[in-house]
């Protein structure tokens, strides 16, 4: 183990989103735009200071994307989107690069921070993911704090929930191609490099607006929303999930990097606007590289997103 003074003297990164879609200035007050960019500071920070203390790479990504779950702003946690029956159901993952170890919940409606669930999933069992009613039972067996599902209401994403049904009893159609609108985005994540040269990625997401039939998308994937190998990167991603674990979006990323020698940069962009954009998956991705080099390419018109690189810089972004 390092000792927190020879920790500092690595090299450590970060990266986290909030999500992908039809982001504009159009759409954002300057109020708005603002409170955007303090949570994304935030949380990012938090995670950054974790890691160049020597805090291992789990503990920053489940910091970072706990300050986003208990946001109203993103789709994940407090401020998860409504299912069509009007309550809110929860997916999470996270995978060390080092250990090549995954864990993953889905379909939950109770846990707190369901990001905390796929840690625990990780590191106290045998399995990878845990499904509703089970993981939560797992969850409360080691304590990890619960809630009503009401807990996790807002008005913006209820008044989002009727429009969809409005939208789908016009079409019955509609509930199936979401293409159009931007139900499917909001999903939240990190990447980080920590101090001992572990590679991390953690995604979690309250999942699709008026989603029906128990849906899970990509973010409690491994291989499609969430990845990391040491020898490789790291990735979390956001948009429509069908489409990302269709074509195993971030074990693609990280396979190209690893067997191609492409930049991380080139890896991610090409998945991103070369795979994905042509056949109508939008969305983007987060990625980080054993330098700590990082990439956020999205094909929407914009991803909340922020990161510190290896020099310390602070990015914080929304547009393109």
């Amino acid at each position: 183990m390092l000792s927190a003074t020879s920790a500092m003297a690595q090299q450590v990164a970060i990266a986290i989103h909030g999500g992908a879609g039809t982001i504009t200035r159009a759409k954002l007050t300057e109020a708005q735009e603002q409170q955007y960019r303090s949570t994304l500071t935030k949380a990012v920070q938090a995670g950054y200071t974790l890691l160049k203390e020597g805090k291992p790479g789990l503990d920053a990504v489940t910091e970072s994307i706990r300050i986003l779950e208990n946001s109203p702003l993103f789709n994940a946690g407090y401020g998860a989107v409504y299912t069509y029956d009007g309550r809110h159901e929860l997916d999470a993952s996270i995978m060390h690069g080092g250990k090549m170890n995954a864990g993953a919940v889905s379909g939950v409606t109770t846990i707190k921070n369901p990001i905390d669930a796929a840690r625990l999933v990780m590191e106290k069992s045998v399995h990878v993911m845990l499904s509703g009613e089970g993981a939560e039972s797992f969850a409360r067996l080691h304590s990890i704090p619960v809630v009503e599902n009401s807990s996790f209401d807002t008005p913006f994403r209820y008044e989002a929930l009727q429009q969809a049904k409005q939208r789908i009893e016009r079409d019955r159609n509609a509930s199936i191609d979401l293409r159009a609108v931007d139900e499917k985005f909001g999903t939240v994540g990190a990447v980080v490099l920590d101090a001992e040269g572990n590679l991390v990625a953690g995604t979690s997401t309250g999942g699709m607006t008026a989603k029906r039939y128990g849906r899970i998308g990509d973010s409690p994937i491994i291989g499609a929303g969430t990845y990391a190998a040491n020898d490789a990167c790291a990735v979390s991603a956001t948009g429509h999930g069908e489409f990302f674990i269709r074509y195993h979006v971030a074990a693609d990323i990280c396979a190209r990097v690893k067997y191609s020698n492409m930049t991380i940069n080139d890896a991610a962009g090409s998945v991103i606007h070369e795979v994905l954009k042509p056949i109508g998956g939008d969305g983007g991705v987060i990625a980080i590289d054993s330098k700590g080099n990082i990439a956020m390419p999205f094909n929407t018109e914009g991803m909340y997103r922020a990161s510190v690189d290896s020099n310390g810089k602070l990015t914080v972004a929304i547009y393109k």
